[in-house]
């Protein structure tokens, strides 16, 4: 995947099934931001269902992607690198995938496995709705009341938008910023005298 100004991202969640010698394979596909909204939808890939042999999955985060994946027990290399490996060949992320396998009493081999598990994903794919997204990365500043009024003259959605903000002895506020406006946006912040705090983290 290019780190350029636009990547391919899920707009909603999609579903795929593949069946190999009574074992059923279903993969279910969403939007992830970060590694909480991964978790969360493997939490409740496992409360939805309960009765599965496994639960393996795969995520790809951010641009350029942070990837994780999981076998969830199957052999070495057979559940979750070829559910990344669909995800990253179809140039998406912000994507968190998860194949739930009911075994069907036949042993299908390792390659049987990874054809089952990429296969059910890539099922799901095709029904999986796309948009293109802009990286971003996250700023924090913190400022007194009297210059809030300053960094609201620095709003401008979508390149710089306000997503979280607190109201205390100062003023806290987190901003999404484009990655491309990055460094004209910290160069109009210090020269508004509103603090920076740490680093950006990458964000879709």
């Amino acid at each position: 995947m290019s780190s350029g100004e636009i990547y391919r991202a899920p707009a909603g969640q999609a579903w795929g099934e593949w069946r190999d010698r009574g074992s059923r394979f279903l993969a279910w596909v969403q939007p992830a931001i970060d590694e909480i909204q991964a978790q969360e939808l493997l939490k409740r890939a496992r409360e939805r269902f309960p009765d599965a042999t496994h639960h393996c999955f795969a995520w790809r985060l951010g641009d350029p992607p942070q990837e994780r994946s999981s076998d969830d027990g199957e052999p070495h290399g057979t559940a979750g690198r070829p559910i990344l490996t669909v995800l990253a060949g179809a140039d998406i992320s912000d994507v968190s995938a998860v194949v739930m396998r009911w075994f069907g009493g036949v042993k299908l081999g390792k390659g049987g496995l990874a054809r089952a598990y990429s296969g059910a994903v890539s099922r799901a794919l095709e029904g999986l709705p796309i948009e293109e997204k802009v990286p971003r990365v996250e700023i924090e500043v913190t400022l007194p009341y009297d210059r809030f009024g300053a960094l609201e003259r620095l709003i401008h959605p979508p390149q710089v938008a306000i997503i979280e903000q607190a109201f205390d002895a100062q003023v806290s506020v987190r901003l999404a910023v484009w990655r491309s406006e990055e460094l004209a946006v910290r160069g109009a912040l210090a020269d508004a005298g509103i603090e920076i705090g740490p680093g950006p983290s990458a964000r879709s």
